[in-house]
């Protein structure tokens, strides 16, 4: 089946929902407005039970099927944050807020998820209970993993859990998705290299924390190279180095940070065993000493198989089978639905956004066009895998 017509119907009103959210951004946890929004609209539609204030501004919606002798219950998940960036560009929806844009497109991700909530409880054609997750903080707060610690799987009995993410560059109308690693799990370090500060026309009197910082960087930019198997995928990638005030002083302190992305456990424990090695023996090479703060941010997004093969599937049946990619490479971008997917099995698709900016970019615009098919696929996911 293509797009639902009742889905093509609600478009319009979806779009004006979703062009709201963009003009009004929240950061992180305080999506206070988005969330009110959601849990109003989530009872005009008539949910069987609506429950807020999980991590602090998170809403659950119930909606029971027509039957529920199945007893499955399917959880479906939306982002409603953005991001701390100054839109470009001159939409008649534009930012309002300075300093705040929907950048990755949780507007739409936010919109989308409404629509479904309206349609499966008007039509309920389903032998089971959806369990809708609007979550806030997704853009590095973790927002996820404090509703899974506040115990949301638990509380509302999730049997499986699914999630969706617009992606630029694959066209509207159209899904990707692979079983196993599809997202990259995301960590942080900072090096702190501790030395001798002295002036610069006599650096033998002093220990160059400059000169051990630019070997180290070297160093920590070999480990993917020369320590990662070649057919497996990891970046380690320094963003910043702050060292020194002057031109004529060698600084007692240099801060390196940087950022390391894996598809495997594996691969994530041995980086992180390299990148302190690493530092300690090259700050010792050149009398320095190193703190390491190293810091695990959001795992691997990890697809259940059966999952995959069952979201995939569905997206078909949306978008024909030449509209879904099965086999498509992962991405290094990472994704707190990865902590979803550690407690439940599951799975996670990207839905095509057409040619527009790339996500995190200040002119991005999520597309209004990918609405009815990303709606359509929830609707069709909930009734497929739990017929009536």
């Amino acid at each position: 089946m293509p797009v639902i017509n009742r889905v093509a119907d609600l478009v319009p009103e979806i779009a004006q929902w979703r062009q709201d959210f963009h003009e009004h951004p929240e950061l992180l946890f305080d999506v206070n407005r988005t969330a009110a929004i959601v849990a109003e609209k989530l009872t005009e539609f008539g949910c069987d039970e609506i429950v807020t204030g999980i991590a602090r501004t998170g809403v659950v919606a119930i909606i029971q099927g027509r039957e529920t002798g199945s007893g499955k219950r399917i959880a479906l998940r939306a982002d409603m944050d953005a991001l701390p960036l100054d839109e470009l560009g001159d939409l008649p929806y534009k930012s309002k807020v300075p300093g705040k844009m929907h950048a990755c497109g949780h507007d739409g991700h936010t919109a989308m998820l409404l629509g479904a909530a309206r349609y499966l409880a008007e039509t309920r054609n389903f032998d089971g209970t959806a369990v809708l997750i609007f979550q806030p903080a997704e853009e590095g707060g973790g927002g996820g993993k404090m509703m899974l610690d506040e115990g949301i799987m638990e509380r509302f009995a999730i049997d499986e859990a699914y999630g969706m993410h617009n992606m630029p560059g694959i066209p509207v109308g159209a899904f990707a998705i692979r079983a196993g690693a599809m997202m990259a799990a995301a960590d942080r370090f900072k090096i702190l290299v501790q030395g001798k500060g002295t002036h610069a026309a006599m650096p033998h009197q002093g220990t160059d924390t400059i000169l051990a910082s630019c070997h180290l960087v070297t160093a920590l930019h070999s480990i993917v190279s020369r320590n990662v198997d070649p057919l497996e995928a990891a970046v380690v990638s320094v963003g910043r180095i702050c060292a020194g005030e002057t031109f004529n002083v060698l600084p007692q302190q240099a801060e390196i940070l940087g950022t390391v992305r894996t598809l495997s456990p594996k691969i994530r424990d041995d980086i992180e065993i390299r990148v302190r090695s690493i530092a300690d023996h090259v700050a010792a090479t050149f009398g320095a000493t190193v703190e390491v703060d190293y810091m695990r941010g959001y795992p691997v997004l990890m697809n259940d198989a059966a999952s995959a093969s069952f979201m995939q599937d569905a997206a078909c049946d949306v978008a024909g089978s030449q509209g879904v990619d099965g086999k498509g490479n992962p991405i290094m971008g990472s994704e707190d639905f990865a902590f979803m997917l550690e407690e439940r099995p599951g799975a996670y698709i990207f839905l095509g956004n057409g040619d527009s900016a790339a996500l995190h970019h200040p002119a991005y615009d999520f597309n209004d066009a990918a609405i009815p098919y990303g709606v359509s696929l929830w609707a069709r996911l909930i009734e497929k895998r739990m017929p009536v």
